[in-house]
């Protein structure tokens, strides 16, 4: 018990380091700033599951223990981006695009190592599987991050996107990394399934927004940053929930 608290305030003492450089930005949020609301309250929720996943990380270790250790590192370095992504809309008003893509270019490649990593606990991992996922991510990330400002043709950089995001579904799903999931069975298998379906219906979102916010311009800064405030919820925290799940049901 004395290991597991001591683990608990480790975490959280490296999350609240982690925050105070943005607290000043706190006396410029206004009560009808809905965005500015999102951006406070999931990083928050991004700090909570940070200190979840670690301990839980601890507390289960084997197989599972990496990948839980890994679902807190996303969720920590999110949340890091989330208290500066706030306060540069909470102070200025504009779409923090840099700090965003930053984030997205530290966390997506964390994820998709997540597939690696549970296939690696049963054995069934290949270093092909770690190097397509990698390559297919940052196709797809740097692919957005380029249209978003400019550098090439937006219409461009979301084909580019778009092709990495098809790569990575066709890989997880009908490709090697899903036939070796399906052959897994059990535990494994079942957080594979789920975690892929986030990748297809939860990462549908981001694609949706940089149509909306960047090629037809319908949608406004803030409508766009809520739509991706929400998205990263989500996607991040409900992926190492699902991970979580899968190793507590070897508890059982």
């Amino acid at each position: 018990m004395t290991t597991i608290l001591k683990n608990w305030k480790t975490a959280a003492a490296a999350a609240v380091f982690a925050m105070m450089p943005t607290l000043a930005s706190a006396s410029n949020l206004q009560a009808d700033d809905y965005v500015g609301i999102s951006f406070w309250l999931i990083s928050i929720a991004m700090v909570a599951s940070t200190v979840f996943f670690y301990a839980e990380a601890r507390r289960i270790g084997g197989k599972w223990g990496v990948s839980l250790l890994v679902a807190a590192l996303v969720t920590l370095v999110a949340a890091v981006h989330y208290f500066y992504m706030r306060e540069v809309w909470v102070t200025t008003g504009e779409s923090p695009t840099v700090y965003r893509y930053i984030d997205w270019l530290i966390t997506v490649p964390l994820q998709m190592v997540e597939f690696y990593l549970i296939l690696f606990a049963v054995g069934a991992a290949t270093s092909r599987i770690f190097w397509h996922l990698l390559v297919g991510t940052l196709v797809m990330l740097l692919g957005g991050y380029f249209g978003e400002i400019g550098v090439v043709d937006a219409t461009l950089g979301f084909i580019v996107g778009m092709l990495g995001w098809v790569y990575i579904l066709y890989f997880i799903f009908a490709g090697e990394a899903g036939q070796k999931a399906a052959a897994a069975g059990g535990a494994v298998a079942s957080a594979f399934s789920t975690m892929r379906l986030i990748v297809l219906v939860g990462w549908s979102i981001y694609p949706l927004g940089y149509v909306l916010g960047y090629m037809t311009g319908t949608v406004d800064p803030a409508s766009l940053n809520g739509i991706y405030n929400i998205a990263d919820f989500v996607n991040k925290i409900a992926f190492g929930l699902m991970i979580w799940a899968a190793a507590t049901s070897e508890e059982a």
